[in-house]
């Protein structure tokens, strides 16, 4: 078992890192922690944070960060954590992490998977889907027989808002401004391993989880 480890996965959206953390969380047994799933089930619950988060999220707001950091460290103290954990979402930029370590979370192991952005608008905009049974394809990797329609029900396969190149282009945009500053941040610290994302996805989960291990000795 290796040490606590807790960790931190960076990477323009569309790199996979939700596949990468899913399978490091389940080769390790520590949780993957949602900071949206968080919130909601912190309001659930009606815990002090969750109320706090509520009274943002029931008027449209952003909940800010001071709330979001105290339902993390709700969660981090949960007995599921104490092992480790893998943080998904958060944090997304530098004042938020320094939020964390002012919370006394010691990240140990901060993941950034390498894509070029042409490379990531090209697997994001070639996905398409049939909007009537949720089958996926991609026009370059995983193609319909006849590229149009769906193989399972026939139904015309189209390109979800957020595939669409412009969109992706936006958003690879608001990742290099706010969130990439934090891959100096924690290479600072230490504790940034990068890994050049594959094209198959087998490929970068063992380069992923060779140096995680280096990482951690």
């Amino acid at each position: 078992m290796a040490k606590n480890l807790k960790m931190i996965f960076l990477g323009a959206p569309g790199a996979g890192k939700g596949t990468q953390s899913d399978i490091v969380a389940e080769k390790y047994g520590i949780p993957t922690i949602s900071t949206g799933v968080m919130i909601r089930e912190a309001i659930k619950n009606n815990t002090e944070m969750g109320l706090a988060a509520k009274a943002y999220t029931e008027k449209g707001a952003l909940v800010p960060d001071e709330v979001v950091i105290g339902i993390i460290g709700e969660r981090l103290n949960k007995e599921d954590c104490q092992n480790g954990f893998i943080l998904d979402g958060f944090p997304r930029t530098v004042p938020q992490a320094e939020a964390l370590d002012k919370m006394g979370v010691e990240i140990n192991c901060v993941v950034s998977l390498e894509v070029a952005d042409e490379k990531i608008v090209t697997r994001m905009s070639g996905r398409r889907v049939c909007a009537k049974c949720g089958a996926s394809y991609h026009i370059e990797y995983n193609p319909s027989k006849d590229g149009v329609n769906c193989d399972k029900c026939g139904e015309a396969l189209t390109t979800r808002k957020d595939d669409a190149a412009e969109v992706v282009l936006d958003r690879l945009t608001v990742y290099h401004n706010q969130t990439e500053p934090l891959k100096d941040f924690y290479g600072k610290k230490g504790v940034l391993v990068l890994v050049e994302g594959q094209e198959k996805v087998e490929d970068t989960t063992a380069l992923t989880l060779s140096a995680i291990e280096n990482a951690i000795k």
